[in-house]
């Protein structure tokens, strides 16, 4: 069993790092914009499907950015196969991972009670 995870967790890994330079380097999509980042790849048991995660920053439009990754999911995954030895290629889900927006808000509001709790002290 635990050599088996650790197998899964090299693919992740590889997939990880592939997927996010075929996102960088060879998608031509237009409807996706912003800083893409891959976060995280969690692939089932039988290497049917892989559920990816990303996270953008900065796109004029998030959902349309999300819709263009999933639209170009065959491409991603066809360039995936090219790089990636496996018997199976999976076929690719991408997920939004809000996780660095929402650590961002969470930074942002820390940050506004600091500013708010320092000039009390100076009184």
């Amino acid at each position: 069993m635990q050599k088996n995870s650790n197998r899964f967790n090299r693919v992740e890994e590889e997939m990880k790092k592939e997927i996010s330079n075929i996102i960088s380097n060879k998608l031509k999509n237009p409807d996706i914009t912003g800083l893409i980042s891959v976060t995280k790849v969690k692939v089932t048991t039988d290497l049917k499907y892989a559920r990816i995660y990303v996270s953008i920053l900065n796109a004029k439009n998030t959902k349309g950015t999300l819709r263009g990754l999933k639209q170009s999911a065959g491409f991603v995954r066809s360039e995936l196969a090219k790089s990636i030895n496996l018997r199976n290629t999976p076929e690719i889900i991408f997920e939004l991972d809000d996780s660095m927006e929402y650590g961002a808000k969470i930074d942002s509001i820390l940050k506004d009670i600091i500013k708010d709790i320092k000039p009390e002290k100076g009184e």
